[in-house]
């Protein structure tokens, strides 16, 4: 077992073949207590009961469990098993190897396998004798647990599950009992299965009501915080378990979207440079460390936020960044995983809209895959924590989002990025929108230039209209349209920034020393409150990002050898190559950059306040009128 610092756990193989015996066992033949509901024993292979006619609900009896034979006798005729038939068996058999490396996972990380260490020398009395009995029934809970996650994980069904499946007979005594309980069910959910279809379509149902049941019985056992957070995975069977959090099982569908090429986008000059570097910087991680160079050395872009006017451009934009990494993990042979979290998934069950939250995170970052996650209208999917208005469900959100950007427990491989995208970001919480490591302005075409560059782009081909004066996206050449948007930002852009710079600069002088930069951080804190430590953090982000402003050659990702399929090490030394210094003209540009969206978003949101002000005084004033008019009538 290899632990790896961000709470992932490999169990190798050696590990999970030490339980073979005994899981064969229990495929093959296993004797299990009979719950004694009058109903009798099933008949292995037969799908009969036998029903004894004298009552013996006062007696334990047993019976024998023969899984292979129930999965055999669908087709009686054929003495070997079908494809479908042999994968039931094989995977009943593994799940049970599974969960009992798993389980043994969970007793190194409590205190069990100490316990049961000196419950062989010494039968443990009291207090010990209690936990030891806790955690091994919790024990056996993660075993259970393992089983039915690995049965719905790697059996494929595409059909809707039997219904009428029942809960097991859940044992909690020791990993093997709640296994033996386990398969005990799977056999007589198996017994008299029409056909092969069937077949898998029962046993999947078996795991799910299993995990249903489980999740119900959850708060009965202590000790199980110990594996909330355990992500384990085992490479050879592509079975993957976080913790309880989500019930696994759920297949991707394949990404159907439409792309959209570099070229094909007009204006948003620094955005649309900052999407192709993030394709690039996605890029760079390491599968087998777990780990992307651009988060050691600086400027890796967990989260941003892109706002503007609508039809400015904002879903081009994602369009293009998931069409960039689309291609390129196609080149690498990655997985890609984009997910875009919507109104749709607001619900108006309690608690619900959170779950959805979190599943959506968890889909994006898993560690396998490249992801993409994008939060469109995040403005409406979310609430201010201030506004009584918003439905729980868009609290809930917001508080997933909050922890899952900038938690405690929020941990950054470099695998994935999450883009916030709204109209209007004042309207987004304070701290969430904080979160947000980079700001991007979506403000679409700006010049003559791009106007008719984006109107030639739109109109197609079909036509004999001449040009006239004008080099056909000359203007959208990226470093040329970077170098003059970024130098935009020498000077405050917004009004109220405007007047701090003015201020500082007729009272210091020119910024010159990390001193006066201090000093002009601290002015704007002054004039916005807003302006916190976290937003310091933010913007030296972005300078290390502007440190890593080298332009990744194409050609590493243009075949997987030159970059893609290099070690952890090689790759972090040939980034390293190609990193520049940090200036004071990129410290002052990306400082005015992000002051001047925090200034924009107060004075929209001001603006929208005073409108509202303004609104109801009309109102008053109007019904004021109306009143004196009822009055004079005596209506009032």
């Amino acid at each position: 077992m290899n632990g790896l610092n961000a709470g992932l756990t490999t169990i190798h193989e050696d590990e999970i073949a030490k339980h073979l015996a005994v899981a064969q066992g229990l495929v093959t033949r296993t004797v299990v207590l009979d719950p004694g509901d009058g109903q009798g024993a099933t008949l292995a292979g037969t799908g009969r009961r036998f029903v004894p006619t004298v009552s013996t609900g006062s007696v334990k009896r047993t019976r024998e469990i023969e899984l292979q034979k129930t999965i055999q006798s669908v087709r009686p005729a054929d003495p070997l098993l079908s494809p479908q038939q042999h994968a039931v068996l094989y995977r009943a058999r593994r799940g049970a190897q599974v969960a009992l490396a798993v389980s043994d996972v969970f007793a190194r990380q409590t205190n069990l396998e100490q316990l049961q260490a000196r419950n062989r020398a010494a039968p443990l009395a009291g207090a010990e004798a209690e936990q030891f009995k806790a955690l091994l029934s919790a024990c056996a809970y993660v075993a259970a647990f393992t089983f039915a996650a690995y049965l719905l994980s790697t059996l494929t069904g595409e059909s809707e599950p039997a219904n009428d499946t029942k809960e097991p007979d859940f044992l909690f005594d020791t990993p093997q009992d709640a296994l033996k309980s386990l398969i005990a069910g799977l056999d007589m959910a198996l017994s008299g299965a029409p056909d092969d279809t069937g077949l898998l379509i029962r046993a999947r149902a078996l795991a799910r009501v299993t995990i249903d049941g489980l999740i119900a019985r959850k708060a009965r056992f202590t000790g199980l915080s110990a594996f909330e957070n355990t992500h384990i995975r085992i490479e050879s069977d592509d079975f993957t378990l976080d913790g309880f959090d989500v019930a696994p099982g759920a297949r991707r569908k394949p990404l159907s979207m439409t792309f959209r090429k570099p070229e094909e986008v007009v204006g948003n000059h620094i955005a649309k440079y900052q999407s192709i570097k993030l394709a690039k910087m996605l890029m760079a991680y390491d599968f087998e460390r777990q780990m992307n160079p651009f988060v050691e050395l600086g400027g890796f872009l967990f989260t941003f936020i892109g706002d503007g006017m609508p039809g400015t451009g904002k879903t081009t934009l994602i369009q293009m960044i998931a069409g960039l990494l689309h291609d390129y993990c196609q080149v690498a042979g990655y997985a890609f995983h984009y997910e875009n979290f919507g109104v749709d998934q607001i619900s108006s069950y309690q608690g619900k809209s959170g779950q959805n939250a979190k599943e959506f995170v968890t889909n994006v970052l898993n560690p396998k895959a490249i992801g993409f996650g994008t939060i469109d209208d995040v403005d409406q999917v979310t609430a201010k924590r201030s506004d009584d208005r918003a439905s729980s469900g868009q609290h809930e959100v917001t508080a997933v989002l909050m922890e899952s950007f900038a938690g405690a427990s929020t941990v950054v491989r470099g695998n994935a990025s999450f883009g916030m995208f709204s109209n209007f970001p004042e309207n987004v919480d304070d701290a969430l929108r904080q979160r947000a490591g980079a700001r991007w302005l979506v403000d679409g075409p700006q010049t003559q230039n791009d106007y008719v560059d984006i109107f030639a782009l739109l109109i197609g081909k079909n036509h004999k209209i001449p040009l006239g004066e004008h080099a056909l996206f000359a203007d959208q050449e990226i470093k040329r349209a970077v170098a003059t948007s970024y130098g935009q930002h020498d000077r405050p852009q917004e009004e109220g920034l405007a007047a701090v710079w003015q201020r500082f600069e007729k009272a210091k002088g020119r910024i010159a020393t990390l001193a006066d930069i201090g000093a002009y951080l601290h002015e704007i804190k002054l004039a916005e409150p807003r302006f916190t430590g976290r937003a310091i953090k933010n913007i030296t982000d972005a300078i290390k990002m502007r440190a890593m402003d080298m332009e990744l050659p194409d050609d590493w990702f243009e075949t997987p050898e030159v970059f893609l399929r290099k070690s952890y090490d090689k790759k972090k030394a040939m980034i390293e190559e190609l990193r520049g210094p940090i200036t004071m003209e990129m410290v002052l540009q990306e400082i005015n950059r992000y002051a001047d969206s925090e200034f924009r978003y107060a004075d929209k949101s001001d603006d929208a306040a005073v409108t509202e002000i303004i609104r109801r005084e009309k109102q008053r004033e109007r019904a004021v009128l109306e009143i004196e008019g009822m009055k004079r009538e005596g209506r009032w």
